[in-house]
């Protein structure tokens, strides 16, 4: 390109999209005189979803800015928490993200997975049709215009992950009131009326149990339960809501 040069800065939490050459401070960028900063900050590797604030020479300006020469532009990351509006705050993630939804479900967050890759258009349209901000660690599907709003999940790992999003968007949490496998809500049902998926031992030691309306699983304070605990609790404990 051979137009206006900037002085760009990014902050420290969105230096893992740009390249290496970036990393350190402001830096000298020349761009084609016509693109918005939204398109300069995106031909860097960095999703608008996690850009924040965009300063020009101190003062806030908007995506559709186009940078001049001699201007500098710094790039923050998203406040925290981040307010989405316009809709109740619910979730849709990738097919990677499994474990995350999950956990999001046990803590009773609304969020929608979906377990077969069905590509990146088809998720930026469910995004955008149920309002659901979209989690992902794909960068390409973040850039998608189609998309209700969004959010890079940074870590691999999900106790990190589960984190991560809870204090970016602050979710209101209800934990044990949703199924973990279909995100549906669950109410109290009676032994009888799940005795069908239980087996012998659960029938003769458990006698509370819980069914998904949706789906119709049924779910016991099981062997698994205390790990099931051990996550909510520190959940709570850490970004508030109620253990039982």
């Amino acid at each position: 390109m051979n137009g206006p040069e900037i002085q760009l800065t990014v902050a420290p939490e969105l230096r893992i999209f740009v390249p290496s050459g970036r990393r350190q401070g402001q830096t000298a960028l020349v761009t084609d005189g016509s693109s918005t900063l939204g398109h300069v900050i995106e031909s860097l590797g960095v999703p608008l979803t996690e850009a924040g604030r965009i300063l020009v020479d101190g003062v806030e300006a908007a995506v559709s800015h186009v940078p001049a020469t001699g201007e500098r532009v710094e790039v923050l990351g998203v406040s925290r928490p981040q307010q989405i509006p316009g809709a109740p705050l619910r979730f849709l993630l990738d097919v990677h993200l499994g474990t995350l939804a999950r956990r999001l479900r046990l803590l009773g967050v609304d969020a929608a997975y979906e377990n077969e890759d069905m590509g990146d258009p088809a998720l930026a349209a469910l995004s955008a049709r149920e309002k659901r901000v979209m989690l992902s660690r794909d960068r390409g599907l973040l850039r998608r215009r189609e998309l209700w709003a969004g959010g890079y999940v940074y870590s691999d790992r999900p106790d990190e992950q589960l984190r991560d999003v809870l204090e970016r968007f602050a979710p209101v949490l209800a934990p044990w009131t949703r199924c973990t496998a279909c995100n549906g809500r669950l109410a109290p049902a009676d032994k009888d009326a799940v005795q069908d998926q239980l087996q012998q031992g659960t029938q003769r030691n458990y006698d509370v149990f819980a069914q998904c309306t949706a789906c119709g699983r049924a779910y016991w304070r099981g062997a698994h339960h205390s790990r099931l605990v051990a996550i909510v609790d520190e959940a709570v404990r850490e970004f508030g809501g109620e253990a039982a």
